[in-house]
């Protein structure tokens, strides 16, 4: 199979990315968490602070703090249990038992791991990974290494004046245990919705932080001693006081640099980690696709040109202004929910309406290495919606134009049973469901800018904006389900997006929802 036909199958025929008869052996699953043997550690503090109203403007930048924002970006917040009966007429029932973190999961696999490189007072300078099953860092490399990741990065930021930078990996085998290769599309997604996370709790702690999706891969992976076959990085996140440390003039920059330079200034380290699986299964495609995704010099980093804004020639809903939303993170992130079958069908009022898409959009802007310059750009995602019960709005599917902060109609009408029937399962009831958001992206995943790493860019843009929907429905009430089993094709006919060389990335049902039988306990003191 070509790699352009993996993509394809991927996004429009998932039948194909994976074999029908592929079974889930769940005895033999990995963890959900990736834990270091024999290396030194460095504990963090249990006293999580329960609220991030204010905190930005009082915390220090040291070990404590790091460990409480670490926490709230991708710890382990939660435990569940739900009681599923295996079918009506048996009185058996199947314990489901599950660590959840404040980020949504494919299957809460949780693919992702986080690596950080530190100064801080007090403790020593290097690379570390962080173990969220015990809350600690483990040192990975002690040492300075600003250069080597400033080089890593193409020179385009200093990195002597950022006091941390984050890397966001993914560990392959954690979900492709259960998805097979559809593994590669939920990959970018979650990292993408951990990225959307850190980008918000940076926000509430009073960290610049700048996204980089381009940077010399296996420069970074030698630094952070991961297998290539096994684990990858995705995104490089370096963290300041200012945001005019983050990003550099370094295009005009012609210092040259390659990752086999840069692997050879470090002598490799041997780790010893615990994945519990005994068993193993290749995934050939999925490295092949790394590997295709790969920069090796800092002559392949691209900027990309801001694009024109969509047109939809319909009607047009012009959306009640709404100030911005004023919430403490830390409790939306507790409330927030992911609805199965336990959305019910409710009124949503135009202000509702209008808060969500608003304030998803807004304060999804960020800065990043790929767009033209650091300042304001239209987004490469945007966001569609078949609605239905909204206050004064005629059921149908829109397009939300979020510059005149309007809905543009594009096919009238109730399309819940059409979209239900689209579904490759039965866990969500559609008709409970009055907004069923989609995010759209181009065709082409960037693919003539970006090569193949185009593709994981844009489904890590279209986690980032998932996640900002989920918190914010959680903000105002509601809770949101991301889905991918549905039918790509019928989605793109309804928006009409193919005439606008668009396609459908996820499907993120909101609405109203009832308690779930589950129990729960918090994992912080």
């Amino acid at each position: 199979m070509s790699l352009d036909e993996f993509l394809n199958n991927l996004h429009v025929d998932k039948g194909m990315a994976s074999p029908s008869d592929w079974e889930v052996n769940w005895e033999d699953g990995p963890l959900p968490y990736k834990l270091y043997r024999g290396l030194p550690v460095i504990p963090f503090s249990l006293e999580v602070p329960l609220t991030l109203e204010g905190q930005g403007a009082i915390l220090k930048r040291d070990l404590s703090t790091i460990g409480h924002f670490l926490w709230y970006v991708f710890g382990l917040t939660q435990i569940s249990e739900s009681v599923f009966p295996f079918n009506s007429t048996e009185q058996a029932v199947d314990l489901i038992h599950s660590f959840r973190r404040f980020v949504p999961s494919g299957g809460a696999l949780y693919p992702n791991e986080l690596y950080v490189y530190l100064k801080l007072e007090n403790s020593p300078a290097g690379v570390y990974h962080y173990d969220a099953a015990h809350h600690q860092l483990v040192m990975l490399r002690e040492g300075n290494f600003d250069s080597y990741i400033t080089r890593a990065l193409g020179n385009r930021c200093d990195v002597s004046t950022c006091f941390g930078t984050v890397f966001v990996s993914t560990m392959f085998w954690k979900n492709f245990f259960k998805y097979h290769n559809f593994a590669y599309r939920l990959q970018g997604l979650d990292t993408g919705v951990v990225i959307g996370q850190l980008l918000e709790v940076s926000k509430q702690f009073g960290f610049a932080a700048g996204v980089y999706f381009q940077f010399l891969d296996r420069a970074i992976n030698h630094l952070l001693g991961l297998s290539e076959q096994e684990e990858s990085v995705y995104a490089v996140i370096p963290l300041s006081e200012n945001t005019t440390d983050l990003f550099t003039n370094g295009c005009d920059i012609e210092e040259i640099s390659t990752a086999t330079e840069l692997c050879q200034e470090l002598t490799a380290i041997q780790t010893n980690h615990y994945v519990r699986s005994r068993r193993i299964i290749e995934y050939p495609m999925i490295t092949k696709m790394n590997e295709a995704s790969m920069l090796e010099s800092t002559q392949s980093l691209w900027k990309m040109k801001a694009k024109e804004s969509i047109n939809f020639e319909g009607q047009a809903v012009t959306l009640p202004h709404v100030k911005r939303l004023s919430y403490d993170l830390a409790s939306i992130c507790r409330k927030r929910f992911s609805p199965d079958m336990d959305f019910v069908l409710g009124k949503i009022s135009q202000m509702q309406l209008a808060t969500l898409l608003q304030e998803a959009t807004a304060s999804f802007s960020y800065l990043n290495d790929i767009d033209e310059a650091q300042e304001k750009h239209a987004s490469r995602v945007s966001l569609y919606g078949c609605l239905y019960n909204v206050e004064d709005i005629p059921n149908g599917a829109y397009f939300y134009n979020s510059t005149a902060h309007e809905l543009r109609a594009v096919y009238l009408g109730d399309h819940r049973l059409r979209l239900q029937y689209g579904l490759s399962g039965d866990n969500v009831n559609l008709l409970q469901v009055p907004l069923c958001l989609h995010v759209g992206g181009d065709m082409d995943h960037f693919k003539t800018q970006l090569g193949y790493r185009g593709y994981r860019i844009q489904q890590m843009e279209a986690g980032m904006l998932v996640q900002r929907l989920l918190l914010v429905a959680s903000a105002i009430g509601m809770g949101g389900h991301p889905l991918l089993g549905y039918n790509t094709n019928l989605c793109d006919e309804i928006y009409k997006m193919e005439s606008q060389g668009k396609t459908s990335l996820i499907k993120i049902p909101i609405g109203h929802y009832r308690n779930r039988p589950w129990l729960r306990g918090s994992l912080h003191s």
